[in-house]
C-alpha cells in the first residue's frame, strides 16, 4: 500500500471510525474475575460517548484541553476516551500503577485541566503536594465519601442529555493523545499524537492484527498504555469487531480457559503472557481451535514459545515492533513468509530501515539503528514542550528509534538490542532514571544504577547495582526494604526484582555511569547460567 493512502482527510476525528458501525453490533464484552459479565453495542457506546462529551463540554472543557485519564479495564474507559476525543480534548493515558509523584509531573507538565480517575486513584492524586494551577476539574466514577472537589461522573451522566450539537470539527493535525514515555535520563517525555495518527494506525496495522468485522478479539493491554490505544481500543473498535475485556489477574490457565470458552479468534498478548501460557502443564488439552490470528509486541518473543503454540494449536504467533512515538513499524505480516526469530519486514519498503551512524541505509547484515522515514504518516508530531528532542533524533531523512538491528538479503529485520538504557520488562517500558531516583531517596543508598537483566519469563527484569553509604550493611532484609521503598515512590512494576550491592559503579572519565558495562555483565551471567543448566 502507498503510504500516502495512510494520510487522513483534512477534517478528521478518531471517533468517526466508531460511529460508522452497525448500532446493533456488539462492541464489547466485559468479564471480571468473579465471573460478572457486561455487554455494550456500538449504538449504546456511541450514545454514552455523546452524553459524556456533552457533560464535559458543559463543565467547561474545550477543544485543545488536556485531560489525564486513569481508569482500569472497564467499558466506561472506552466511553471516556471516545468522549474526550469527540470534543477534541487530548487524552493523557495514565496507568493505575502511577504514584503521586508520577501524576504530579504529568499534570503540571501537560497543564492538564481535568483528571478522570477510578475511585482507588483518588488517594494518589490527593497526595500530590505541589501546586496544580491548571487543574480545574477532578472527576471520578464514585467519589466514595471524598470531598466535594471530586465530581461523580456516573451520577452526572444519568442526568445528562445526549450531545445535541456537533462539536467543532477536529483537524487531522489536532492533538488527540499525549502519551508519556520513559527516558534514560530526566523526566518522561510527552509524545504528541494527532487525530491523523489514528487514521494511519488503523490502515498500517490491518495486515498484522488482521482483525475482521466478524471477529471476537482479545487484546490484553490495560488502559494507561499506548498499546491499549493501539489494539484493545482503536484497532478493535475501528474495525467494527467485538472486543473481549477481561479485568482479572493474569493466570496462564485462566487465560487458556477463556480463549477456549469464549472462542477468541484474534489474540494480542505480551511476550510474557505467551511464555507463561506455553509453559502451562497440560497445555495440549486446551481447545484453541477458534484462534485465527495471534500477535505479540513489546519485546522479541522466544522461538520455543512460537513453536509450542504452532505444535499444539497450529497457530503462528507473529511478532510486531513499534514505539510509543509511532505505531507498528516492522512485523511478521499476514501476506509475508514467517521467519521464526525475525522481527519481520517493514510496513512499507523504504519507510523503515537500518541506518549507520551517518544516517545512510546500512548494507544487508550490517548492524545499525532502526530508523523511521520522517514522511511516515504515523510518526509522532513532536515531544510536548520539547520539539528539539525530536530534531536531535533525526539523522538525514530518518528518525532514530534507539533500537539496533540488521536486515538480511530478503528484507527481514533481526533484533540486536536497545541502543540506549531503556528497560523493557513484561512489555512495560521502564526508564532507569525513575528507578534510580526512587532508590536515591532511601537513606542507605549512596549511588546506584538500574539496568536490564535477562530473564527467562519476563524477557528482562530491572536489576539495581547499589553502592551503600558508609556503615550500612548489606542484607536480604535491606533488599526487601529497598524494593518496597521503590514500589512506594513510583509505579510498582518499576521496582528492581534483583539487587546487587557493589563497592563502586563503572564510570567514564567525566563521571557518567557506564550502564553498558553492567548490562553486558548481566548478559554474560545469563549466558553462563544457560550453559550450566
Amino acid at each position: 500500500m502507498d503510504y500516502r493512502d495512510w494520510i487522513a482527510p483534512e477534517n478528521y476525528n478518531l471517533t468517526m471510525e466508531i460511529e460508522r458501525h452497525d448500532p446493533e453490533k456488539l462492541a464489547l464484552v466485559y468479564l471480571d474475575e468473579s465471573g460478572h459479565e457486561e455487554q455494550i453495542t456500538y449504538g449504546e457506546l456511541t450514545k454514552q460517548m455523546n452524553k459524556l462529551a456533552a457533560l464535559l463540554n458543559q463543565l467547561g472543557l474545550v477543544k485543545g484541553d488536556r485531560v489525564l485519564v486513569m481508569i482500569p479495564r472497564r467499558i466506561i474507559s472506552y466511553v471516556i476516551y471516545l468522549a474526550c476525543m469527540k470534543l477534541g480534548l487530548a487524552v493523557i493515558p495514565s496507568s493505575q500503577m502511577l504514584r503521586a509523584k508520577d501524576l504530579s509531573y504529568r499534570i503540571r507538565h501537560a497543564e492538564a485541566k481535568a483528571v478522570i480517575a477510578w475511585p482507588e486513584g483518588i488517594e494518589e492524586v490527593e497526595q500530590i503536594e505541589e501546586e496544580l494551577p491548571s487543574l480545574q476539574y477532578r472527576l471520578t466514577l464514585d467519589n466514595n465519601g471524598h470531598q466535594d472537589s471530586w465530581l461523580n461522573l456516573v451520577k452526572l451522566m444519568d442526568e445528562q442529555q445526549e450531545l445535541s450539537t456537533v462539536p467543532l470539527p477536529t483537524h487531522r493535525d489536532d492533538m488527540a493523545i499525549l502519551a508519556y514515555t520513559s527516558g534514560t535520563t530526566g523526566n518522561p517525555k510527552g509524545v504528541i499524537h494527532r487525530h491523523g495518527w489514528g487514521y494511519a494506525h488503523l490502515r498500517i496495522t490491518s495486515s498484522w492484527l488482521d482483525i475482521k468485522e466478524s471477529d471476537f478479539v482479545w487484546a490484553t493491554a490495560a488502559p494507561g498504555w499506548q498499546k491499549w490505544i493501539w489494539s484493545p481500543f482503536l484497532s478493535v473498535l475501528g474495525r467494527g469487531a467485538t472486543g473481549f475485556v477481561y479485568d482479572g489477574t493474569f493466570k496462564p490457565k485462566r487465560y487458556l480457559e477463556l480463549i477456549q470458552k469464549y472462542r477468541i479468534q484474534v489474540m494480542c498478548c505480551t511476550p510474557t503472557e505467551y511464555r507463561l501460557m506455553a509453559k502451562t502443564s497440560g497445555i495440549e488439552h486446551y481447545d484453541l481451535s477458534s484462534l485465527r490470528t495471534a500477535v505479540s509486541a513489546g519485546e522479541p518473543l522466544n522461538q520455543e514459545v512460537i513453536q509450542t503454540f504452532h505444535k499444539y494449536f497450529g497457530i503462528a504467533i507473529r511478532d510486531g515492533y513499534g514505539q510509543t512515538e509511532s505505531t507498528l513499524l516492522i512485523g511478521n505480516l499476514t501476506d509475508t513468509k514467517l521467519k521464526i526469530g525475525s522481527m519481520g519486514k517493514a510496513i512499507s519498503p523504504g519507510l523503515v530501515e537500518v541506518v549507520n551512524e551517518k544516517g545512510k541505509v546500512a548494507a544487508p547484515g550490517e548492524v545499525g539503528d532502526i530508523a523511521v522515514h520522517i514522511s511516515m504518516p504515523a510518526l509522532f508530531e513532536s515531544y510536548y514542550k520539547a520539539p528539539e528532542r525530536k530534531a536531535a533524533a533525526i539523522h538525514g531523512e530518518y528518525f532514530i528509534t534507539g533500537d539496533r538491528a540488521y536486515k538480511d538479503e530478503e528484507g527481514y529485520f533481526w533484533f540486536e538490542g536497545r541502543g540506549d538504557d531503556i528497560i523493557i520488562s513484561s512489555g512495560y517500558t521502564i526508564g532507569p532514571f525513575e528507578v534510580e531516583e526512587a532508590l536515591m531517596k532511601h537513606e542507605a543508598v549512596k549511588e546506584c544504577a538500574a539496568v536490564a537483566s535477562p530473564d527467562e519469563t519476563r524477557g528482562h527484569v530491572v536489576k539495581a547495582f547499589i553502592v551503600l553509604k558508609d556503615g550500612v550493611q548489606a542484607s536480604d532484609e535491606l533488599v526487601r526494604e529497598l524494593q518496597d521503598h521503590v514500589k512506594h515512590c513510583t509505579a510498582p512494576y518499576k521496582y528492581p526484582r534483583r539487587i546487587e550491592f557493589i563497592e563502586d559503579l563503572p564510570k567514564t572519565s567525566s563521571g557518567k555511569i557506564r550502564r553498558i558495562e553492567l548490562r553486558e555483565q548481566e548478559k554474560r551471567r545469563a549466558e553462563s547460567a544457560a550453559k550450566e543448566a
